[in-house]
Parts: structure tokens; C-alpha cells; sequence
């Protein structure tokens, strides 16, 4: 019978879930571990994962939705988060949705900051892990690269990204309004990743006197900082470097908290409450909320970010308007594609038995008027062909036509029905002289 899988897509974001709950559900040890697991689930037959600072998501391919969301639920957060305390901040998607929703956050419409670049790599190399997992196939890896194309086809056709920040310039954005100016400061940045690089581009574009990097593997703080003409420090020399800075910003995505209140209680005598500006941009959290409690400090988590995210919004507006017509013609473009992959077995199965049931007939007749000559008979087959093509033409055209009274399934079952293709054994073909 027809195809009955589904494209299922559940996630939370920051529009959903409060950061604590993020936290909770963030893959700490890479895409590894959680796609093994989902593996493992026989309910799913496609699947693929999303981890960011801003959203959780999963994306599946199954029969039954019910079933495969809880198994999938179950495998990624039971020993976290029950279902039940996620309900309430899960949104989820449905076919034609489902595709709209990955569209629309590839092109980065549906981010904090709306144009920002980085979530389209994220989506990458969420995808590479799935492929290596063996959790896509022919419809999440079709999905999936046709994502990557409307979020280029978005960016070259709209100015979505042109007036856009991203989260790390509207942490130094924040910055700015602390200071006023953030020239002749200097900054510490507790992480070496892209977040970190980012920050460290628009620090400087913006006066910062200097760059300190710390992270736990040394190589690649020094290795940052050697592109900014900075500092390379390890985690642990983070405390003592709290007396040299004015700005701090964390990035790395530790399990575990990696400043305590206490620890900046002590700086601050001796900076002579000088204040220090604190920009926690990682998920777990780097930095102690409690931080914020002292007098002359400033703490903002990721969450805090969101006045800051509306600067040039209504150009960004303008823009995704553009974005969003762009989306709504793929997404078409691809519910066609998935329909005819619906239509599919039923048209090679009925391809298959017209054909074979006419080469049989043609076969025999040929047998019966004796012909030998092996031009004649190749000419009976070209005409068995012809025949079995014209059979073909109207039910093939039948299925494939876009019709809004008659809905796909239905067609389908029409089809199938009239030339009993659930009932019939396909027909041998008598194999050609050699």
C-alpha cells in the first residue's frame, strides 16, 4: 500500500523553555552518545538531533508518532526530564510543518536574533553526526540538504543577514551600555570556541585594549589568542585574571559551574569596585547567577540578551517578510517531492505488471506465428513497449496530477484497486533468447 511514514519534528527553544530546563537538555557530551541510543529505537526508521545554546531538537521519520515520540523521549531524558515536565514547553511539528519549521530556523528566522549566521553551520554539523549515525536516509538526507539550500537561496535573495547581530555581538552590545564606551577595556574570554571567536571580533571592532583567552586545553587558547594579538590562560588562572580585566564573557558549555560568587567577592576589594561586566553566553551556564547579587557587578545570562536582540528589527522585519514567501515555495516544492515518493511504489509496481503482463502476450504470440527471425521478434517487443506505455500513460498522469478534489491516498487506493496490485502476484516475464 501506499507510503504511511511521517516527518516528525519536537524541540524547545528559547521562546518555549526557561534556560534551567535547556540546561537539563543539552547533549554535554557531543551527538554521540544520544544518536547511538536512538539507534537503537526500532520505532524510528529515519532521525537527527539539534543541540544549540537556543534550542534542543529532534527530527524522525515513522509510522507511529505516538509510540516513536515517547521511545525517543524516553531514550534522550528519561534519567533527566520526564515527559511530562517537558509537555508543556515541547512544541512539535507534523509533515508539511515539520519542514516549514527546519526551513525557517536554517534561515535563522526563527532565532533570537533573527539573520544571525551561525545557527546554518550548527545545522550542518548536527547533520554530519546523524549521517556518521546512520540515522538519515532518503528523506531526512533530501530534507535536510534542500534545508541548506533555501537558507542560501534566503540569504542571497533577501538582506535578512545584512542589518542582523549575532548573540555575540549582542553581548558586547550590552557591554557598550554598561561602559558607554568600551574603549581602552579589556576583556577575558572564558572559552575558545566560535561563540568566543565572535566575541572577541566585535570586542575589538569596538576599542577593547586587549584580549585574554582561557579555556581548558591550553593549545586552543593560545591559538586563539594568537589570532587577536592576545593572551592565552588556563581555566584555573580565570580568578586572578578577574583583577586585570573589565568585561568577561563565558562560553564554554562545561558541565559545571566554573566562577562562584565568592570568587569575585574577593576581586573586587582589590579592584576598588571597579566594575566588572559578566556576559554568561553558555549553556550549562559558566558563570554563578549569585554573581549578579554584588555591588558594581553585572551579570546577564543568554536569556538576558533578548532587549538587545531588537536592535535594526524593523529592517530584519522587512526582510523575513521576503524570507518567509521564499520558504513557504519550498516547502511546496518539497510536499511534492514526498508526495510522489508516496506514489512511488505504486508506480513501479504497476509499470512492472502492465509491462509484464504485455511482454508475456506478446511473447506467446510470437511463439505461436513461429517467427524466428530475430528482427521480427525484437520489432514485437518495440511494439509490446508501445503498448504497454500507452496502458500506462493515463493512470500514471492520474497519480500525478495536482488535484485538489481528489487528495494523493486516495488515488493511490483507486489505482491499486482497479489493477488489483495488492491481490496479484507481479507477472513473470519469460526470459529473451540469448
Amino acid at each position: 500500500m501506499a507510503n504511511s511514514e511521517t516527518i516528525v519534528l519536537i524541540g524547545v527553544n528559547h521562546k518555549t523553555a526557561p534556560l534551567e530546563l535547556r540546561e537539563q537538555l543539552a547533549f554535554q557530551e557531543g551527538y554521540d552518545p544520544p544518536l547511538a541510543a536512538l539507534s537503537r529505537l526500532q520505532l524510528l526508521k529515519e532521525f537527527y538531533l539539534l543541540s544549540t545554546c537556543n534550542r534542543v531538537e529532534m527530527a524522525f521519520v515513522c509510522d507511529d508518532m505516538l509510540q516513536a515520540r515517547t521511545g525517543l523521549l524516553a531514550a534522550l531524558f528519561a534519567p533527566k526530564v520526564s515527559e511530562a515536565e517537558l509537555a508543556p514547553h515541547l512544541y512539535q511539528y507534523e509533515g508539511a510543518a515539520a519542514v516549514e519549521h527546519l526551513f525557517r530556523v536554517a534561515a535563522s528566522l526563527d532565532s533570537m536574533v533573527v539573520g544571525e549566521a551561525q545557527i546554518l553551520g550548527q545545522i550542518k554539523a548536527a547533520y554530519r553526526a546523524a549521517a556518521r549515525a546512520g540515522g538519515t536516509r532518503l528523506v531526512l538526507n533530501r530534507l535536510l540538504h534542500k534545508t541548506f539550500s533555501v537558507a542560501k537561496r534566503v540569504r542571497t535573495e533577501t538582506r535578512i543577514g545584512a542589518s542582523a547581530v549575532s548573540i555575540s555581538y549582542a553581548a558586547v552590545e550590552l557591554g557598550r551600555k554598561i561602559f558607554g564606551d568600551l574603549t581602552g577595556k579589556k576583556a577575558l574570554l572564558i572559552g575558545a570556541g566560535e561563540m568566543a571567536e565572535l566575541a572577541a571580533e566585535h570586542l575589538l571592532s569596538h576599542g577593547v585594549a586587549s584580549v585574554t583567552v582561557a579555556n581548558r586545553t591550553l593549545e586552543r587558547a593560545v591559538a586563539l589568542a594568537r589570532r587577536f594579538n592576545g593572551r592565552a590562560v588556563g581555566l584555573a588562572e580565570v580568578p586572578e585574571q578577574l583583577a586585570l580585566v573589565d568585561v568577561i564573557i563565558g562560553s564554554t558549555g562545561a558541565p559545571d559551574l566554573l566562577l562562584y560568587k565568592e570568587d569575585v567577592r574577593k576581586v573586587m576589594r582589590g579592584r576598588r569596585n571597579r566594575p566588572l561586566f559578566f556576559i554568561d553566553i553558555a549553556v550549562p551556564r559558566d558563570l554563578d547567577p549569585a554573581i549578579n547579587e554584588l555591588d558594581n557587578v553585572y551579570l546577564y545570562d543568554i536569556d538576558d540578551l533578548q532587549d538587545v536582540v531588537k536592535l535594526n528589527q524593523e529592517e530584519r522585519r522587512r526582510e523575513a517578510v521576503k524570507a518567509e514567501r521564499i520558504i513557504a515555495e519550498e516547502v511546496l516544492k518539497f510536499g511534492h517531492w514526498l508526495e510522489n515518493l508516496a506514489s512511488t511504489p505504486t508506480i513501479l509496481q504497476l509499470q512492472a505488471q502492465v509491462e509484464a503482463m504485455v511482454q508475456l502476450e506478446v511473447e506467446k504470440t510470437a511463439g505461436r506465428l513461429n517467427l524466428r527471425d530475430e528482427a521480427e521478434r525484437a520489432a514485437f517487443r518495440r511494439m509490446g513497449q508501445a503498448i504497454a506505455g500507452r496502458l500506462l500513460a493515463n493512470p500514471l498522469q492520474y497519480l500525478k496530477m495536482d488535484s485538489k478534489r481528489t487528495s494523493l491516498q486516495d488515488r493511490i487506493h483507486i489505482v491499486r484497486s482497479i489493477f488489483a496490485l495488492d491481490e496479484l502476484a507481479p507477472v513473470p516475464v519469460e526470459k529473451k533468447s540469448e
